[in-house]
């Protein structure tokens, strides 16, 4: 598991990569905005690796955006999927197996034109996408 301090609205980039098949996630906030990237790394360093992407905020919303808080990117046991946790609460999945992202406030997002192997029409939250993390160990 990687955690850093964040501040919503400043920026920042937290990444990790899968400990078993060649996929990887990155957090980012632009400054205004707060995303959750699912990465294809067998993919060429030329190509665009991103496969998907979860709005998490909007920077302008978050009510308590002064006080610091935590981000960490936790793997499953089998390493096929990342959930991004924000003060230990998860707000994002990406299945790798299953090929789709599941976000709280399942923003959607149309596929590339070039890959429409992940659904990205919908992200919508499911609990059962939480299976296969030990959330015993953010506490």
């Amino acid at each position: 598991m990687v955690t850093a301090e964040l501040n919503p609205g400043n920026e920042m980039v937290l990444s990790d990569e899968s400990p078993t098949s060649p996929c990887g996630v990155t957090f980012e906030d632009d400054g205004e905005t707060g995303y959750f990237y699912a990465l294809d790394l067998g993919r060429r360093s030329g190509d665009n690796q991103i496969v998907d992407a979860l709005h998490l905020y909007d920077a302008n919303q978050v009510v308590d955006r002064d006080r610091p808080s935590m981000v960490s990117i936790l793997w499953s046991s089998d390493g096929m999927k990342s959930c991004l946790l924000i003060n230990r609460y998860p707000h994002a999945v990406f299945d790798f197996s299953g090929r789709r992202g599941y976000s709280r406030n399942n923003y959607p997002i149309t596929p590339s034109p070039e890959d429409t192997s992940w659904l990205t029409s919908n992200h919508e939250w499911d609990d059962a996408a939480l299976q296969g993390f030990d959330l015993s160990a953010t506490r």
